[in-house]
């Protein structure tokens, strides 16, 4: 429950710090004494926008405090998935700085606008006067009759289930598109693929090629250079290899004289070995070459067929030919194969959707048993407010169509009047009516969803007299089991309270500010007094005020 809320430098609120207590709470005070501000400020700290315009003091930070006692509520496990401490006597706080930023703590620790919304949802339910509207909103009615079929962990399964629904769906449409995409290319990638992968390219060939062709294209002066080299090698005479023996053979004479002549013959034999090799290696080539004017051909043609691939693809290397045929291959593959994917993609969805529609059935099943026991809960309850002849028509369709919260499509009609024709909530319902149904409706949801804590803002509008004690009674039957804050302005429900706090302006030195305060028990007969009879209170309008406390 909430137990106290600070706040500093917000709207007309210099500094305030009140302290909240169980059961039913009361806040009144008059018009534009700033009961709104109170509610904004609580809004921010639960995770709502703010801007520097909600600054008092423009120079200075707003910060907002919430304390809530949550031992009881069994939130450990939010705080562990969220990696915040959990304490017993959780703190919320929200700075607005001077330059419209805003950050968000906590129990000290940083977080975010979604995770501080996520855990009020959990800790309070501020109803405003505004949203009363709620109840012609079809998903607000779906969420009073889930709560009564206890649909929650359901919905939320099958939610889960929808998003991974929804990413299958996308993910087959996209399938079928490229499907259709790469079909209208298929035949000339195909044309591509074959004629690269019919050529059969290896990785350095064209590299290969080009050397061949230039040894067969000068192979008159190869042949010319070899020969005369042989004859220069081998000359019987003076040919190198015959200068090479007598060298030999004078250091041979002279090698055993000195270890620098023995040193100079071995390297001269080394020489000659090598020479020789060479030699030897010259005729051989020298008797292997010939003109092959057929494999000249063969690799011209081939070296062409590189050159107009290359072109073609506007690339310089086999390697980027060979890059483009995998390219080719995979593109070609994606719409032969296209067809398996498809269908594996649509059992998926398919497998998905059964799991899903039970899921959505069962919710349905549950919602059509909680539907009656509903009915006759409002019934009877607005028989108490003096709606006796209200009667509502809630009926329920399970369609095809896959909903947020499931597949059903509802429709709550209500009849006013006795007689009277079922009709929209909104079109039928007076003013005061709503609120009184709303009040209903958050009795009996607070019978099913155990929240810590609810604030009404002035949800007693359009009533008074009998009624309004009548509300007043509810609301204290509520606090039996939760925390009730209420904001109100008749002195029936103001005089249920445990508690009584009171809203009101003050002038500080030609400074406007709201301020807050609990009020005693004499002060709270004032109080209610002055809402009986106005300004001036009257000894009879203190008696009065005396009989609605006691």
């Amino acid at each position: 429950m909430l137990t106290n809320l600070s706040i500093k430098n917000y709207a007309l609120i210099e500094n305030l710090s009140v302290n909240f207590k169980d059961n039913l709470s009361i806040i009144t005070g008059e018009t534009g004494a700033g009961k709104s501000i109170l509610l904004g400020a609580l809004g921010l700290v639960l995770g709502k926008r703010a801007d520097s315009t909600t600054l008092k003091d423009t120079n200075n930070k707003c910060v907002i405090e919430a304390q809530f006692s949550i031992g009881n509520y069994k939130l450990e496990s939010f705080f562990a998935e969220n990696d915040i401490d959990f304490e017993k006597e959780t703190i919320i706080r929200r700075e607005i700085l001077p330059n419209g930023k805003s950050r968000a703590f906590i129990n000290d620790t940083p977080t975010t606008l979604q995770l501080l919304l996520a855990l009020s949802e959990l800790l309070i339910d501020v109803h405003s006067q505004h949203q009363t509207l709620e109840l012609a909103d079809v998903n607000f009615q779906f969420h009073i009759i889930d709560a009564l079929a206890n649909n929650s962990a359901k919905i939320e399964s099958y939610k889960r289930g929808l998003v991974l629904f929804n990413k299958l769906n996308k993910e087959l449409s996209k399938l079928k598109k490229d499907q259709e995409v790469a079909k209208e290319q298929y035949e000339y990638n195909l044309h591509l693929y074959k004629e690269l992968s019919l050529a059969n390219f290896v990785a350095d060939e064209q590299e290969v090629i080009e050397q061949n062709l230039d040894k067969l294209n000068n192979i008159e002066e190869i042949k010319l250079n070899l020969s005369e080299a042989q004859a220069i090698g081998l000359n019987e005479e003076v040919g190198v290899q015959a200068l090479l023996i007598a060298f030999t053979q004078n250091l041979n004479k002279i090698a055993s004289y000195a270890s620098e002549y023995k040193e100079l013959y071995d390297r001269i034999v080394a020489v000659k070995i090598e020479f020789d090799d060479i030699a030897s290696e010259i005729e051989n080539l020298n008797e292997n070459v010939d003109f092959d004017a057929s494999e000249l051909e063969k690799l011209n043609d081939r070296l062409q067929l590189i050159y107009n691939l290359q072109k073609k693809h506007n690339v310089k290397t086999i390697a980027e030919l060979l890059e483009i045929q995998e390219q080719l291959s995979v593109k070609v593959d994606a719409v032969e194969n296209s067809s398996s994917t498809i269908k594996a993609k649509e059992k998926e969805v398919k497998d998905v959707a059964e799991k899903i529609d039970i899921l959505a059935k069962i919710i349905f099943l549950e919602r059509e048993k909680a539907i009656p026991v509903l009915i006759k809960k409002l019934e009877a309850s607005l028989a108490n407010l003096g709606m006796e002849n209200t009667r509502f028509s809630i009926k329920i369709n399970h369609s095809k169509q896959y909903y947020q919260n499931g597949k059903d499509e509802l429709q709550l009609l209500i009849s006013a009047n006795k007689g009277a024709n079922f009709g929209e909530l909104k079109k039928v319902a007076s003013g005061g009516e709503m609120s009184r149904i709303m009040l209903i409706v958050k009795s009996i949801l607070s019978e099913y969803l155990k929240l810590p804590t609810i604030i009404f803002d002035e949800i007693d509008t359009g009533v008074s007299g009998d009624v309004s004690q009548k509300m007043a009674d509810i609301m204290q039957q509520m606090s039996a089991n939760m925390q009730v804050i209420t904001i109100t302005h008749l002195p029936q429900i103001a005089a249920k309270g445990k508690q009584h706090y009171k809203v009101y302006k003050e002038d500080i030195n030609n400074n406007i500010v709201t301020q807050l305060k609990e009020l005693s028990e004499n002060e709270r007969v004032e109080e209610i007094a002055e809402m009986l009879g106005g300004k001036n209170i009257t000894s009879t309008a203190i008696e009065h005020a005396k009989q609605l406390l006691n």
